[in-house]
């Protein structure tokens, strides 16, 4: 049988090609999965179309956030049953196949499968949290509001601080604002001088910095308390030429802060719980689907677009281009 999937052929170029599969031949311990929707992640994916990102060989297919139903399964497979609706970190594919013990967890009843799309993204997120010494009534900043950093900020909320976003894309702080982030600053205006009116001249506490810009980590730094955090959530990629020395006094001198730099990759912790680790993906996953279950994360306001395939080549163009009209962009397969 024939099915679909994204393709990028050359730098900036996206194509839907078509490959093939057997469902009534699956291997052993593996499981397929017929694709519902996935979610491109802006970042990383961009990184990726650009060439960017030396893990990601051209050609080849990109995306690792998906929802789809188990339609197939290899001999040996008992912990999944036919018809399942699966949450798992797949490429923009119709059909998958991927072994059993690959990470996926169960779409709880009730929880909207486009929303689920977004516990890729929270778990992203909640990697700052985890880091970072936030407590109730901290003040906290975020720099960029694409979906990680608007998740980050939900979360920093959520954990009782007062969060403030930072961003230069009005329609960013739009949705940030109807997400329940009362503070948004366009970054094009006195920002800290904003700040500080609002943290009544003391800095934040902690800086969750989610752009991945060098520069935007640098120019932050003066935005932070004494004593306070950046947490580097985003991954830096543009090379970016200043004075190391000047950086590093923010964190050794007294009179600069004493500022601590945190790193916050997803893949310091592991992917799959046990007894051993308190924090996991699949901690975080879970704790994220039930947040949003009760209302407590907002995932709609970020969606600002469901596309086919079809249209996937225009999708990545509008994120490239057109930041004040794409934010999350959802592909739907079905």
């Amino acid at each position: 049988m024939k099915y679909r999937k994204l393709l990028v052929t050359k730098p900036w170029v996206v194509e839907v090609c078509e490959d093939e599969i057997d469902l009534n031949d699956i291997p052993a311990d593996n499981i397929a999965i017929k694709t519902r929707y996935t979610l491109i992640s802006t970042g990383t994916e961009l990184a990726c179309l650009s060439g960017k990102e030396s893990w990601f060989k051209l050609p080849d297919t990109p995306g690792y956030i998906s929802v789809g139903e188990i339609v197939a399964k290899g001999r040996g497979v008992n912990n999944v049953k036919i018809r399942d609706i699966i949450f798992h970190y797949g490429q923009h594919s119709e059909y998958i196949i991927m072994p059993k013990d690959n990470f996926f967890i169960k779409v709880p009843d009730g929880l909207d499968e486009r929303h689920a799309l977004f516990g890729r993204i929270t778990s992203i997120a909640m990697t700052a949290l985890r880091v970072s010494d936030i407590e109730l009534g901290d003040y906290v900043a975020v720099t960029g509001l694409g979906l990680v950093g608007n998740m980050a900020g939900q979360l920093a909320k959520l954990q009782g601080g007062n969060v403030i976003g930072i961003d230069i894309i009005h329609k960013r702080l739009e949705i940030s604002h109807k997400c329940g982030i009362e503070f948004c600053i366009n970054s094009n205006g006195k920002v800290k001088d904003k700040i500080m009116e609002i943290t009544q001249s003391q800095g934040v506490s902690t800086l969750i910095e989610a752009t991945g810009s060098s520069k935007v980590i640098i120019e932050s730094l003066p935005l932070i308390a004494k004593g306070g955090e950046i947490i580097l959530l985003g991954s830096p990629r543009e090379e970016y030429q200043c004075n190391i020395t000047d950086v590093l006094n923010y964190c050794h001198l007294s009179p600069r802060g004493c500022i601590t730099f945190k790193g916050a990759h997803e893949w310091r912790y592991p992917i799959k719980h046990d007894n051993f680790v308190k924090h996991s993906i699949e901690r975080n996953t879970r704790i994220i689907f039930d947040l949003m279950k009760k209302g407590r994360l907002l995932v709609k306001p970020l969606i600002t677009h469901v596309v086919k395939p079809d249209e996937a080549a225009s999708a990545y163009e509008g994120l490239r281009d057109k930041k004040d009209e794409y934010i999350g962009v959802v592909i739907d397969w079905k």
